[in-house]
Order: structure tokens, then sequence, then C-alpha cells
């Protein structure tokens, strides 16, 4: 078996490695499938595409009997959604990323959170944190903004001391100057995904800090909408964790996933299908969830 990552980021969201870096780096640590699932945006698909059709020709140049492994890419996005106060995140694979309906309804995400950004803009320079929102875009151009990159021009301002400091006083859910987003509902979020055959997956569920019966009562409620799939294999999950999701997993007839959910240097100590160190997401999980979706996009 070949380790896989269904989670990752690339700079088209909030990640550190660009779409190319992403995929040359899964190749270097062998991986045998990466899927690229940028926040509310899947403007790094064709050039990870593209990184792969790339490493092929190359690696068909090759002579030998130990050729290295080309990953496959799996067109992907994360979703941020909100259920009951709590941000909840739905990945989608398989995407139909290059559908005009498709990618009009991402823009539309990414409108709501350029709005919120203008506003924590305001609040930030307000509150005696100038950030200006030209300047903040034109820092990381070409990129969905996020919280991570307030927190980098931030350090680079010199306005705190470290990125965890901006989460833990500033712009974290309980700061001051946090704003939430319009967000649809995660069940929306899986309808929206499979209307483009898409294969919707519930991301990180243990991050949500819910009790056993609220889990199960929002994976009924997105099974009965249509949910795939839930992450049991992710960053920082010990045995026990992996085990008690696997249970639900199967008690709501769900295909099992997994990642990273790589950022970078974002995330310290989070490698690449490593975790932070005792990930490992099995290829054996890849084709089950390539059936869900629909035939032209797998």
């Amino acid at each position: 078996m070949s380790p896989i990552d269904l989670h990752t980021h690339s700079t088209k969201s909030d990640g550190t490695f660009s779409p190319e870096e992403l995929i040359r780096y899964a190749q270097a640590k062998g991986l045998s499938a990466v899927a690229l699932t940028d926040h509310d945006t899947a403007d790094g698909i064709e050039e990870a595409l593209l990184t792969a059709r790339k490493l092929r020709e190359e690696v068909n140049k090759l002579s030998g009997s130990s050729l290295p492994i080309v990953p496959e890419v799996i067109p992907g996005v994360e979703l941020s959604t909100e259920y009951r106060g709590r941000d909840i995140h739905v990945v989608g694979l398989f995407i139909d990323w290059k559908n005009c309906g498709f990618i009009s309804k991402l823009r539309e995400f990414a409108d709501a959170r350029i709005y919120r950004n203008q506003k924590m803009c305001r609040l930030l320079t307000e509150g005696g944190y100038p950030v200006n929102y030209e300047e903040l875009q034109s820092s990381f151009p070409d990129t969905v903004i996020t919280r991570a990159h307030f927190a980098q021009y931030m350090l680079e301002k010199g306005y705190i001391s470290s990125i965890d400091e901006a989460f833990r006083k500033l712009i974290g859910d309980d700061c001051p100057f946090f704003v939430p987003r319009e967000k649809i509902s995660p069940q929306d979020g899986v309808r929206f995904l499979l209307q483009y055959g898409a294969v919707p997956v519930l991301a990180h569920p243990l991050q949500y800090k819910m009790s056993d019966d609220q889990l199960c009562e929002l994976l009924a409620s997105l099974s009965g909408y249509g949910l795939s799939g839930i992450e049991v294999y992710y960053s920082g999950y010990k045995p026990a964790d992996t085990a008690y999701l696997s249970r639900l997993a199967d008690k709501f007839s769900l295909l099992p996933s997994g990642g990273s959910d790589f950022h970078g240097s974002r995330k310290k100590g989070l490698d690449l299908g490593a975790g932070y160190g005792r990930l490992y997401v099995p290829d054996t999980l890849l084709p089950p969830l390539r059936e869900k979706a629909a035939p032209s996009n797998r």
C-alpha cells in the first residue's frame, strides 16, 4: 500500500506551497495520490494537474526497476459552512472544477469572505492595528484571503510577536476583531457538491468539539442529504480517535477518508502525508470514494 493525502492546501488559499510545489513535494514523499482542497476555490487545480503531467513525462524518460511514484491529483475543495454557531468544513473530492456553474457558486462563497475581510480591516484599524485591505491583497496575490493571511500581515508589520498571538488575542473566534462571514449550512454544502457530481466528506469531525450525541445528530442529518464520507484519518488523531470515527462511519454508512490538512509552514510540525508523524492514509480508501463521484469527474 502507498500513502495518500486527501486534504491539502496551497497558496491559492492559505497554504505556503504553490500547487506545483505541493505536487512535487507529494512525489518526494512517495504519495500515490493527493487531493488539493483549497478553501472555497479551485484556482490551483489546473496547475497541480499540469505538474503531475510534467512529472509523468519526466518519469517516462527514466529507466530502471525503481522509478519514482507520480501522485494522482484529485481535484477538490474545502467549503466553510455554519451549523448551530459552529464552523463546519465539508471537503469535496473529484469536483467538476471546470464547470461554469460550479465556479460561479464558489465565487459567491469567496465574495462573502471578501466582505468579511474588509470589515475586519476596518475594525483592526480602528482598534490600533492598521490593516489596509488593498495592501493585504497585494501582499498575497491570487489567493483567497483568510485569517491566516491577516495574522501573517500583522506579524510582518510588527503588531504581534507570533501567528498564535493573533488568533489568541485578536482574530480568533472569540476575539474582539473576529467577524463571522455569512456561510451556507453543511447540508447545503453537501447538496451543492452532489449537484456537480463531487464526493462530499465531513472534514476533521473531532475539531468541532461536539459531544457524541451532537456529532451523531449532525451525521444523521448530513447522511440524509447525501454525505458520502468522513475524515477518519487526520493529523493529530490518536488510534482511539480513528477507531471511534471508523465506528461512526459504519453506523452512518459513510466511506472513510483522511488527510493531513497540510498548509506548509503555516502549521508548524505538520507534514504532508504524515501529519505530526503518526498519520498514514492508505490508498485502499481511494477506489470506493472515486466510485461515488459522477463518471465524468473520476
